[in-house]
């Protein structure tokens, strides 16, 4: 599984969501683990908890956790925490 496809996913799956994936490490590509970090921007985490706009996520990616992807990274906005955020704010 590539960055890729797991964007593709979770944009998917998650209501009008923008997502970045990127591998946070230099892979070994002889026991590598496919590891992630993902950025998550969507309306659909408003009023959720952190642990809420996480399921979610993990929701999007289906069965790809326990198979295709070791581990993943993840940061969750809504768009306004998103361009605060982006400002510096």
């Amino acid at each position: 599984m590539n960055t890729a496809e797991v964007e593709r996913l979770i944009e998917a799956g998650i209501e009008e969501a923008e997502a970045t994936v990127t591998t946070p490490r230099n892979p070994d590509q002889e026991f590598e683990d496919a590891h992630f970090a993902a950025v998550v921007v969507s309306p659909a985490f408003e009023g959720k908890s952190l642990v809420q706009q996480h399921q979610l996520v993990y929701d999007a990616l289906d069965g790809h956790m326990t198979t295709d992807i070791h581990a993943l990274e993840m940061k969750t906005y809504t768009p306004a925490e998103y361009d605060d955020h982006a400002d510096g704010a």
